[in-house]
């Protein structure tokens, strides 16, 4: 049952995310136009509520999200390098081809997020919990080998969250 509901629930992101017209995209006007003009490198949102804003094809590189609500969240083909997303709240979200290179994701909640085709490499993922999250399987992998901590808001282990064994 569990794996009927995440296969229901990949297949319901990807018809959002490949015939959803742009009109009923959710997102800031502000933040939006900031972003096709590559004006996010580097902006502090910390703390910040941003729920379901889309950021698509974004450069966020260096982006400080620390302790931001970003339940719902789109990061569409969007490169968050060296992000600070430290205690975010990043539940329901979608990461679709999203570059997480080098971010610090330490603490933060990634439950029931749909994070396919994106990239963790050297990520700090000390206390994220990415509990009912769906990522690919080698992404799982390559976490797992490096996955500590407690996140201090859910108190559910990283290695437990993301099913390491």
């Amino acid at each position: 049952m569990k794996h009927f509901l995440r296969l229901t629930a990949l297949v319901l992101a990807l018809v959002l995310i490949c015939f959803s017209p742009s009109a009923l995209a959710a997102s800031s006007s502000s933040i939006s136009r900031s972003a096709s003009q590559g004006e996010l490198i580097g902006k502090d949102f910390s703390g910040q509520n941003l729920q379901a804003i889309e950021f698509s094809n974004a450069n966020l590189e260096n982006i400080n999200f620390s302790n931001a609500d970003l339940r719902g969240v789109v990061f569409n083909s969007s490169v968050l390098s060296k992000a600070n997303l430290h205690g975010a709240d990043f539940t329901n979200g979608i990461a679709y081809l999203a570059d997480f290179t080098n971010a610090d994701l330490s603490d933060a909640v990634f439950a029931e997020a749909m994070m396919l085709r994106s990239r963790f490499n050297d990520a700090d993922i000390t206390g994220a919990d990415f509990s009912d999250a769906i990522l690919d399987a080698v992404q799982v992998k390559k976490l797992c080998a490096r996955a500590t901590g407690v996140n201090s808001k859910t108190k559910v282990g990283t290695r437990e969250s993301l099913g390491c064994r």
